[in-house]
């Protein structure tokens, strides 16, 4: 496995990471063994980069995670985050960045995957009643408690980003990333680089969508949130099926699946960007895994650019209410 420096910390992260969310909540019923076992696979692969949150299944995630590396601790950088509050029956309750919350989500975090630190822990989303000062100020003493190692914001603004590292040096800014979102190439790639910080692309395969595997909003499970995802519906929905149609052709060409050219399209934008795809197929992290190989030619990246240009998926990434809590 290739790997990729965590910030300025010395950290060798592996190319690509496994992004854990969907083995728990949002795509449907998920199977706990199944989940185990890419886990696992995915250690014995060499990756090294587990990432979670403890709003995933309200904690569930957390334990799933915990119960994998059991053993293994040594082999894994655990990345967690907190912000995003659910209350007993799963239901959001809003974002929280007070000091007081800070420490006490990340208590429990701890206690969910079972470990003494948590290598990256990151803030979710940025509350906008909380300056980001006090919320990293809480977070570094969570550094100096040692319960902590280094520190992540996720969809934080240009400005934010810079205010924090003020406080404390942060490690890793994870956002949203890929061939249909490709917002990130305004200024937080290049700010990211300016700062020493690892860009941790979420959605890498734009929730599945540029995998070629969803070809029906009935592909998906009744209760799958894709269904209220604006770029699932209606006529964003063919539109982006046709994108994904020509992303399909030109992996076919380089005879790769169109996820490892999604992939692999990713980790040549810079070299410090890491994709953290999630699956809960063995199957699908052997191919995801498999990008960390391909080479793509200045030809083909210039073809790629032409076919998904900035603002060619059709669609806001989220729902009205979480676009709000972006760029914060």
């Amino acid at each position: 496995m290739k790997t990729r420096k965590l910030g300025t910390t010395g950290i060798d992260l592996s190319a690509i990471g496994l992004g854990c969310m969907g083995m728990s909540d949002f795509y449907g019923p998920a199977d706990e063994q199944r989940s185990l076992a890419v886990i696992r696979r995915a250690l014995d692969e060499g990756v090294n980069f587990l990432d979670t949150a403890d709003m995933y299944g309200s904690g569930r995630n957390e334990q799933l995670v915990g119960k994998a590396i059991q053993g293994r601790r040594g082999d894994v950088v655990v990345a967690t985050k907190f912000a995003i509050r659910r209350g007993p029956n799963g239901e959001f309750l809003g974002v929280s960045g007070k000091p007081e919350y800070v420490k006490e989500a990340c208590d429990a975090s701890l206690k969910r995957l079972g470990v003494d630190v948590i290598d990256l822990y990151y803030q979710h989303r940025v509350d906008p009643e909380v300056p980001i000062e006090e919320t990293v100020g809480a977070m570094a003493d969570l550094v100096k408690a040692g319960k902590v190692r280094h520190l992540g914001l996720s969809e934080a603004a240009p400005a934010t980003i810079r205010r924090a590292t003020k406080v404390h040096p942060i490690a890793a800014l994870q956002t949203e990333y890929s061939l249909w979102s490709r917002d990130p190439e305004d200024e937080l790639l290049g700010l990211c680089a300016e700062l020493g910080i690892t860009f941790v692309a979420y959605s890498p395969l734009g929730r599945g969508f540029l995998t070629g595997q969803i070809k029906s909003i009935d592909d998906l499970a009744a209760d799958d949130f894709r269904r209220s995802s604006p770029r699932f519906q209606g006529e964003n929905f063919q539109r982006n099926l046709d994108l994904v149609g020509h992303i399909e052709r030109l992996a076919a060409a380089r005879k790769v699946t169109a996820a490892q050219l999604a992939l692999a399209w990713l980790l040549a934008r810079a070299p410090h960007v890491v994709p953290i795809p999630g699956t809960r197929s063995e199957e699908r992290l052997a191919e995801n895994i498999g990008a960390v190989d391909i080479a793509l030619t200045p030809e083909e990246l210039q073809a790629i650019d032409a076919i998904a240009p900035r603002g060619a998926a059709a669609g806001e990434r989220y729902a009205a209410a979480s676009m709000r809590q972006l760029n914060g």
